[in-house]
């Protein structure tokens, strides 16, 4: 990999591909700020008119944010649901949503989905996966793979796969895109002495250790023989998503469909936190717009802000990205990309850094790698 920079461009090349490209900042009125609805309002008629998408996790969150802003504009969205009574109670009242059952740590609930979709669609134009968990105790599905792995990565590999064919068959710009996490920067070594702070930033002029797992383990992803540690496995399962989305896009974007990446910010109440037993009461009070506010000006004072990487978002700000990436006419012609606060993040080398994707997490021949192990871990087609 080799990255060439000029004042204010840079361009990062995974590999032979082409599918990687940075070139600053794309347009003024893209921004951290920008939220999922304004970012839908800002498309051409085209990328929404006559579209159809599918939002894991849609029910929830900065997930639900999406949903909101792409009915808003007339998309139709179907919202795969393991729960589906919450999932009922979130989108009661919003036109053109579908929803169904499907749980991403079982693959027949999966497969059962993907029966039902491809019997009443012949094609759809964007595939969102925003569901996930986030440091859960060690837990595994019923395949034995860790939860984290399952969840995040493995169920929406499952997913896309199953489904790449009715992508490519869109007339419009179909995408896959999948929320990651800047927790792919996370490295730490096989004692659980990781080198992060509570928010998942590495940071501290200490050299990371000879030992460090650099993104995700391929010999032992389901933290089998590895001592377990929570944040490393979600920084596995976010790193994973990036080399998936490499990997997608390499096989499919000669059939018109590009995928990408996105780390849609820090952001407090969203679902994450109930591993973590936060009533979810707190979780709806933290994640307004006033709380938000409230807590970044907390943490500049209590020394916690060291960029804007460092400022949380609110969930409709988060969704801003994730819509930008579905949709927006800027990213045309790429793929295989992390994105970050409505731009395509540099490639970057130092994980003490805020912005950016590491090298590991772009790195072509650990997608081929990821790809290939997955594809022998989900079921066969008959």
């Amino acid at each position: 990999m080799t990255l060439q920079q000029s004042p204010g461009t840079a361009q990062a090349v995974v590999g032979k591909s082409d599918s990687c490209h940075y070139h600053g900042r794309m347009t003024s009125q893209w921004g951290r700020k920008t939220t999922g609805v304004r970012a839908v309002a800002q498309v051409a008629s085209d990328r929404v008119d006559n579209r159809i998408a599918i939002v894991t996790g849609g029910y929830a969150g900065m997930g639900l944010r999406c949903v909101e802003a792409l009915v808003g504009r007339g998309v139709s969205v179907v919202v795969p649901a393991r729960d589906m009574t919450k999932a009922r109670a979130a989108l009661r009242g919003l036109p053109s949503v579908v929803i169904r059952p499907m749980d991403l740590m079982d693959p027949d609930s999966i497969d059962a989905f993907v029966g039902w979709f491809t019997s009443n669609y012949d094609r759809f134009d964007y595939l969102i996966g925003c569901a996930g968990i986030m440091t859960p105790p060690l837990r595994r599905d019923g395949r034995g793979h860790e939860s984290q792995f399952s969840t995040n990565h493995l169920g929406h590999f499952h997913l896309a796969t199953r489904l790449a064919e009715l992508l490519a068959a869109s007339d419009g710009h179909p995408r896959l895109v999948l929320v990651s996490s800047r927790a792919q920067r996370i490295a730490g070594n096989l004692t659980g002495k990781s080198h992060i702070d509570a928010d998942g930033t590495v940071r501290g002029d200490d050299p990371l250790p000879d030992s460090a797992v650099s993104g995700i383990n391929l010999d032992d992803p389901d933290w089998v023989t590895t001592p377990y540690e929570p944040m490393l496995a979600y920084a596995a399962s976010k790193t994973a998503n990036v080399l998936m989305v490499v990997e997608f896009d390499r096989r499919w974007r000669d059939r018109g469909v590009r995928a990408f990446a996105v780390h849609p910010g820090l952001i407090p109440g969203t679902d994450l936190g109930r591993e973590h037993h936060i009533p979810a009461l707190v979780r709806r009070l933290v994640g307004t717009r006033a709380a938000v506010a409230t807590i970044n000006v907390l943490r500049r004072v209590t020394g916690q802000v060291h960029g804007e990487g460092d400022r949380f978002k609110t969930a409709a700000q988060g969704a801003g990205t994730v819509l930008w990436a579905a949709l927006c006419e800027d990213l045309d012609g790429q793929g295989g990309a992390y994105c970050q606060d409505c731009h395509v993040a540099p490639v970057v080398s130092d994980p003490r850094t805020e912005d950016g994707v590491f090298t590991w997490a772009v790195d072509p021949d650990k997608a081929s790698r990821l790809w290939q192990l997955s594809e022998s871990l989900i079921p066969t087609t008959g």
